[in-house]
């Protein structure tokens, strides 16, 4: 464990603390059914905000190599909404960026292929990168050329030397996740063709305060972006931040960045700035009160759901991932609570959640076992899920839905 003392972005030191979240499990490393769970490690778990570039940032760091490693078992691939709206992604690129046999596309983070598939079929040449075994593994299956590696500039190098130059980089849900920011920019920078583009996606952290989602704060979210960072970060490297897409039912609300080498800003992005100036997302009061809303929260969630066991229900809770994690752990969820977790994602399954240790059974049980209440841990997929569970809902089940604050529905 690492303490951070400058800015993962500019490199200032006046990183001014406004959450401190105790220590937390790693959120994705699934226990063994078997293991020995007194030596389950937890780390520190606090937030900053930087003054200089108004980055929010961990103020601790566990390194990407105890994270994005074997004990990774995200893929992209088991979520409906996510595989549609990658899919609309990409083909909005192929139409406006007139690709072909003679382009490529670079995905870092390409996870199982979830994305670049949709290129495949199309005749378009890619590569993906991606550190984590299982996953890249799945996308190589699945036909989609992948190195099984970190990203920046130190691999963005070597694949110019060796000729390639991207039309197009992808980098969906990543760039909160690189420890070394600027050499993942730089990286970017260094192997985009003169006209090309680059799209990041990542929540935004306007939402993560607005609707108090801090369930997605966690070790592998080193940064929280708001479109003036980006602005800044990618003004440091020589790149132009262009154009803003928002998404409001991804993730708790996420925003595309269209990134390239020359300046072709839009009045969108020029409207976002001055919004998080008049908002004071650029200064430290903007997050003061967040602290406060993030214990009122947990204590009302478990309030909530020891009532209900209380008066003889039985709960469960949906999806195995990270946030879910991170929120049975802030709000005191054991299983004495919370008796198991469903997840559609069979590489979870047969684990225990990290911390909390509920067993990770599939969502077919739901209706096997008919638990009073679920917990929707995954509420960024709210509606897939809920029109997932309808039969489960016309027995009579109900859904606890956490953030922004505890509800029952339907």
């Amino acid at each position: 464990m690492t303490a951070v003392t400058a800015c993962r972005s500019c490199g200032g030191t006046d990183l001014q603390r406004f959450l401190d979240l105790g220590t937390t499990p790693l959120p994705d490393a699934l226990v063994d059914p078997g293991a020995d769970l007194s030596q389950e490690e937890r780390f520190p778990l606090g937030v900053a905000f930087c003054p200089s570039c108004s980055l929010v940032q961990l103020t601790e760091e566990v390194s990407a190599e105890k994270m994005f490693v074997d004990n990774y078992h995200y893929y992209s691939s088991f979520s409906d909404h996510l595989l549609k709206h990658s899919r609309e992604h990409a083909l909005g690129l192929l139409r406006s960026r007139g690709l072909g046999p003679d382009s490529l596309v670079v995905e870092v983070a390409s996870n199982d292929g979830y994305l670049l598939r949709n290129f495949v079929e199309a005749g378009v040449p890619v590569l993906g990168v991606d550190p984590s075994p299982g996953p890249a593994a799945a996308a190589v299956e699945a036909g989609v050329p992948t190195l099984r590696e970190f990203f920046g500039i130190d691999l963005a190098r070597r694949l110019v030397t060796e000729g390639k130059r991207a039309d197009v980089i992808i980098a969906n849900n990543v760039m909160a996740h690189v420890p070394d920011l600027n050499g993942f920019v730089a990286g970017m920078k260094h192997l985009l063709a003169d006209d090309g583009l680059i799209t990041v996606e990542n929540p935004y952290v306007r939402d993560l305060v607005d609707h108090c989602e801090f369930d997605t704060i966690y070790h592998e979210h080193f940064c929280y972006f708001s479109c003036t960072a980006v602005d800044a970060l990618a003004r440091r490297h020589g790149l132009w931040l262009n154009d803003v897409e928002y998404f409001p039912d991804l993730h708790g609300g996420t925003l595309r960045w269209h990134l390239g080498h020359h300046d072709r800003r839009t009045d969108t992005v020029r409207a976002y700035l001055r919004e998080e100036a008049e908002r004071g997302l650029t200064e430290l009061s903007a997050y003061a009160d967040f602290a406060d809303r993030v214990r009122r929260v947990c204590t009302d969630l478990a309030t909530l759901i020891r009532e209900r066991r209380a008066a003889g229900r039985t709960v469960a809770a949906y999806g195995a991932a990270a946030k879910g994690a991170m929120l049975l752990n802030h709000a005191g969820l054991g299983t004495d609570l919370v008796e198991y977790v469903v997840d559609r994602n069979p590489h979870k399954q047969g684990k225990l959640m990290p911390g909390t240790h509920q067993p990770v059974r599939p969502p077919e049980v739901l209706l096997e076992e008919q638990p009073d209440d679920v917990l929707l841990l995954a509420w960024n997929f709210r509606d897939e899920i809920l029109a997932q569970q309808a039969e489960y809902i016309a027995r009579g089940g109900r859904f606890i839905v956490p953030v922004p604050s505890p509800e029952v529905v339907p």
